[in-house]
């Protein structure tokens, strides 16, 4: 079902959320996966977004192609993870369990009296939170498409200064065609960021096919 509903509709709003999809099933040998793959490397190399360089290893080692070094497969909600990378840094982060895949926010680990507290780096990598940076530039990234040239200049007009993100999320409200179009592209850009970040220290989520790790 997801490679007859990729064929129906441009793939590149979904590189990211479909991807690891994509790949076990080229794995697997279904039909029609194995183009799909090539079609979103193509794409991802055309885009260049953070993650997307990482995402086409993937693709092409799930259709036999050699990819050095190869990272460690884990279970991961990638979701959750770019939701740790990117909270406050003052009240966020959190680690990640290298057994099971868990994301786990510091909070829930303060919560949790009989949680165990010990410092093992074989089971547990820590989360930083790094901010809203990243989320203002995906903003920001989206003002500048080609698009209506009005709502652009509100969008413009509502990022400056505190409480830009309130304001953004105002202006689009009230169109609810933009309001999607920014989600998907958000979502998009903090799957990447997560996957990267990922990579960086040596892992990279598990693909949903039997034998993958």
């Amino acid at each position: 079902m997801l490679l007859a509903a990729l064929r129906r509709g441009p793939v590149s709003e979904v590189l990211q959320l479909a991807g690891d999809g994509v790949a076990g099933a080229a794995a697997l040998g279904l039909p029609g996966a194995a183009q799909m793959a090539a079609t979103f490397v193509g794409a991802l190399q055309e885009r260049g977004f953070r993650g997307d360089g990482e995402l086409a290893d993937v693709l092409r080692a799930s259709v036999g192609h050699a990819v050095n070094p190869s990272p460690r497969p884990l279970p991961v909600d990638l979701e959750m993870l770019a939701m740790l990378l990117e909270g406050d840094p003052a009240e966020a982060g959190g680690r990640l369990d290298l057994r099971t895949g868990e994301c786990r926010p510091t909070f829930t680990d303060e919560l949790e009296t009989g949680f165990e507290k010990a410092d093992d780096p074989e089971r547990w990598l820590s989360v930083p939170a790094l901010g809203s940076w990243d989320g203002y530039q995906d903003m920001e990234l989206f003002i500048e498409e080609p698009g209506d040239a009005a709502l652009a200049d509100r969008l413009r007009t509502a990022i400056r200064g505190r409480g830009a993100f309130g304001r953004f999320k105002d202006v689009l409200a009230r169109d609810e065609r933009a309001r999607r179009r920014f989600h998907r592209l958000s979502d998009e850009r903090q799957l990447g960021r997560a996957r990267a970040w990922l990579a960086e220290e040596g892992y990279r989520p598990r693909c949903p096919f039997r034998g993958d790790g």
